[in-house]
């Protein structure tokens, strides 16, 4: 009995050791947790030209505002105590009357979009951020609790889930076709007065540099988009999502004719990583840069402004075990040319990590070709703003 049991433990050691240099070596030797199929609607491309010219918008609207709903949320804040209701004397003469109830719930709204019919919903973060309780009411007065299946700070978008059946999913447009000029409509629920469409045009396209989140690309638009309307659809004439909701330029905090919206193409790629990891990941190298101004331009030697110059290297990060110095101009990764501080933060951003990246810097007016092991972005504990760091 004693040697059976020798053998067992001797043979269970093997094996998770096996297991566990399988895990640090070879994971992929492993079987992999099955990802759930995610099902989405994609429009066809269809050239400008074809498309329907009509004097109404209903069939778009009928088409998409299924797709749309109302998101309520609430969460506990919890007051600030008196001092004196910790005085021994206070209490002794007043008693405990004056506990009252130290938390309070404050609610808020907003809208999203069904984009599975799985029960997947796509919102932005600030909607559904800190809440304690999500209430997600249909267009057809179903109504449901949902969970938080991850968020994205970064770009501002969240993706809850529930759990009812026939749910209307909206389809997915092509934002690559998209143009300024194009009739777009936003659906939502601005203000809390129930679901709302307002029509505009798309006004720019790829706008940057707001400092509203880390990575941007809005679609610009002078649809009425106001409080409420977060999260909410931005679709074309067809009816089809072309971006979400997400921010307002105001001064009044209400509608100035300034909106934006995130591309429906990010929002599926945020969308589709959160599903399937829970979060999104992005590469990183570990540097902070800034643009180059024509006077910084001319004393680096350069022809343009098109580059990041590279203040400062994270000690032990990426760009750091490869060789990059402060003071180095970053023009290029994997031979496209950087722009400007956002372009270099999205082309880093999209590398995946543990991947080889060759970037192209200029250093002592010389240009010089380095290959850098791309890193995991860091989760941030605060939003990192535009020209602080990558």
């Amino acid at each position: 009995m004693k040697r059976l049991w020798l053998i067992f433990a001797q043979t269970t050691t093997v094996g998770l050791a096996l297991w566990f240099l399988a895990t640090l070596l070879k994971p992929a030797w492993l079987p992999q947790r099955m990802a759930e199929v995610v099902t989405l609607t994609q429009t066809p491309a269809v050239p400008p030209k074809q498309l329907a010219k009509t004097g109404s918008y209903r069939d778009a609207v009928q088409h998409a505002m299924p797709s749309v709903v109302n998101i309520y949320t609430s969460k506990a804040v919890r007051s600030k105590r008196h001092p004196l209701l910790d005085d021994p004397l206070f209490r002794r003469f007043f008693g405990d009357r004056f506990e009252g109830n130290e938390s309070q719930r404050t609610s808020s709204l907003g809208s999203g979009v069904i984009v599975s019919a799985q029960g997947y919903i796509v919102t932005n973060n600030h909607v559904v951020e800190s809440a304690d309780e999500i209430q997600v009411a249909l267009s057809d007065g179903r109504s449901a609790e949902a969970k938080v299946v991850g968020t994205d700070p970064e770009t501002d978008l969240a993706v809850i889930k529930i759990e009812l059946d026939q749910l209307p999913a909206i389809t997915f447009g092509q934002v690559d076709t998209l143009n300024v000029g194009d009739v777009v409509l936003a659906i939502g629920n601005p203000f809390g007065v129930g679901q709302t469409v307002t029509m505009g045009i798309v006004s720019a396209l790829g706008r940057t540099g707001f400092g509203i989140n880390t990575f941007e690309n809005f679609i610009q638009t002078d649809a009425a988009i106001n409080p409420g309307n977060s999260g909410g659809a931005l679709v074309d004439s067809q009816g089809s999502l072309v971006g979400i909701n997400s921010a307002i330029y105001s001064r009044t905090g209400g509608s100035m004719g300034i909106g934006f919206a995130i591309p429906a193409s990010t929002v599926k790629n945020v969308m589709e990583q959160i599903i399937k990891d829970g979060a999104v990941t992005r590469g990183w190298i570990g540097v902070e840069t800034q643009d180059l101004t024509p006077e910084l331009a001319s004393s680096f030697k350069l022809d343009s402004t098109d580059g990041v110059l590279i203040n400062g290297v994270v000690r032990g990060g990426p760009a750091d075990k490869a060789g990059v110095k402060p003071g180095d101009v970053l023009v290029a990764v994997n031979n496209k040319a950087v722009v400007d501080f956002t372009d270099m933060l999205n082309q880093i951003a999209a590398q995946a990590p543990g991947s080889s990246t060759q970037i192209a810097l200029v250093r002592g007016g010389k240009p010089l070709a380095l290959a850098v092991t791309i890193g995991k972005r860091p989760k941030l504990a605060a939003q990192v703003q535009p020209d602080e760091e990558e």
